[in-house]
């Protein structure tokens, strides 16, 4: 059984990472760079400074700095721990597929980071700043899944990788919103 998922997770990749056009490459290349989304970042500190004030925005930044660190090193954890290759490192599939860029990463790819990274800050920021725009949840989740996507079209994760990645990110996001609220809450801020 799980031969035959890892066996589906390498057709799915070969497949959506072989819809990539070189038209698009660069779009894929901005998208899936962490320092791409240093504007929406800010964007999003300037709503919670906006909501929160100085002090609790200052307990937020210590819950994103938190938050970012674990799912990070979680996954780093998994990577080697799984050892699973990335779909670039994989000679069964390497030869059929697309790498975008020169540097496929480190060896191992279970699971991104950079999915788990980016659903962790979309559900932490869409539940804690629902109430300043209707739809940020919707355009941080959407966002979240493109930089998930990303990776595939990059040709440097497969797709249970990045589908493992958004849900260990989305659980870490919404533990941390109520950590959040729990530290505003016993510090009476």
């Amino acid at each position: 059984m799980l031969q035959e998922l890892l066996q589906l997770d390498k057709d799915v990749f070969l497949y959506l990472n072989g819809l990539g056009m070189p038209q698009w490459d660069n779009f894929f290349l901005f998208l899936s760079h962490k320092l791409s989304a240093i504007p929406l970042y800010i964007f999003l500190l300037i709503l919670s400074f906006q909501k929160y004030g100085g002090k609790k925005t200052l307990v937020l930044l210590v819950s994103v700095a938190l938050l970012i660190t674990v799912t990070d090193q979680l996954g780093n954890f998994f990577k080697y721990g799984v050892a699973r290759l990335r779909p670039c490192h994989d000679p069964e599939i390497e030869p059929y597929m697309r790498l975008v860029k020169s540097y496929c990463g480190g060896k191992f790819g279970y699971f991104s980071a950079h999915a788990s990274n980016s659903f962790a800050l979309a559900v932490f920021f869409g539940n804690i700043l629902k109430s300043r725009l209707k739809y940020l949840g919707v355009f941080l989740l959407l966002w979240a899944a493109m930089v998930a996507y990303s990776r595939i079209y990059l040709g440097v994760h497969f797709p249970l990788d990045v589908i493992t990645g958004a849900l260990i990110g989305s659980l870490f996001g919404w533990l941390f919103v109520k950590l959040f609220i729990f530290a505003l809450r016993k510090f009476s801020l």
